[in-house]
């Protein structure tokens, strides 16, 4: 799927910069995140945050303890 995120590397701040399988690249901004609560409230640990990985069986960007982004959401939010 063209959603899926083939790599993920961090920028600076909470900006990662992200590439999907259909060759979109770009700068994903995820510090709105912090405000989401519930799980995302994490990532007010800007080490925990740190701690991002791609999950290779389902594509998304992932942290430990099962918490994960949508791709989708990820797509929409990468500026080129």
């Amino acid at each position: 799927m063209y959603y899926d995120i083939k790599e993920a590397k961090h920028i600076n701040d909470y900006k990662i910069e992200i590439t999907f399988a259909d060759g979109k690249k770009g700068i994903a901004d995820l510090k709105d995140f912090v405000n989401k609560g519930g799980l995302f409230e994490k990532f007010s640990d800007f080490n925990y945050f740190l701690k991002f990985y791609v999950d290779k069986e389902l594509f998304v960007l992932s942290w430990p303890e099962g918490l994960d982004i949508a791709p989708e959401s990820v797509y929409e939010s990468v500026k080129l």
